[in-house]
């Protein structure tokens, strides 16, 4: 039997089932989640934080994002780039963030190869809203959402082809539902209208 899963809260709100009664939850999905973005400093921070997740719950990296950007010099990848043994072993003793060396050494990689990207594409929003699914449907169920696409496999590919680390196909499609590249919200989701309202008026990269 499928299940819709959608909530609502003690201030009335339909939300989606994942952020429950959490106020840190419910303000990034009431307020980021979907909402389409092109800064490259915010695309480069959320497929980070989504390789940091990778094993862990969301919640766990919301509550440890701020120190997250204060070690990470706010994802600014051309200042990651530079970061070396010295940073490493600073990270891995910082109880602020998650201290997985493969994900801080990735984090450091994979600032190097936005730069080629950037280099290459001119900036990180033309690559990624290269690979925007194209869909009308929206999801009524929770069991319909999945968990990777063929899109985000491509973009996986691509970004491994590339260098890139801590980007598998699910990290892919996660990042794709957190920049509004997909409306994920359920379609009973009172965030739904406006998600799809945000996208419909969204200046895409040419």
């Amino acid at each position: 039997m499928l299940e819709q899963a959608v909530l609502t809260g003690s201030d009335g709100v339909s939300r989606c089932w994942w952020c429950g009664e959490s106020e840190l939850y419910r303000q990034y999905h009431d307020e980021e989640w979907g909402i389409p973005i092109t800064d490259d400093q915010k695309l480069f921070e959320k497929i980070c934080l989504e390789g940091f997740q990778a094993g862990l719950s969301w919640i766990t990296i919301l509550r440890k994002r701020e120190e997250f950007r204060i070690a990470f010099a706010d994802f600014d990848f051309s200042e990651v780039a530079r970061y070396g043994k010295r940073d490493i072993a600073r990270l891995l003793k910082n109880e602020g963030i998650v201290r997985h060396q493969g994900k801080i050494v990735s984090t450091i990689n994979n600032a190097n190869r936005a730069l080629d990207l950037m280099k290459e594409f001119g900036s990180l929003s033309n690559f990624f809203w290269g690979f925007e699914p194209i869909r009308s449907e929206a999801f009524q169920n929770k069991e319909e959402i999945p968990a990777q696409t063929t899109e985000s496999q491509f973009l996986c590919k691509e970004l491994k082809k590339r260098g890139w680390t801590f980007v598998g196909p699910t990290t892919c499609y996660a990042f794709m539902q957190a920049t509004g590249m997909v409306n994920d919200h359920l379609k009973t989701c009172d965030q739904w209208d406006q998600v799809e309202r945000a996208r419909i008026e969204f200046a895409r990269p040419l």
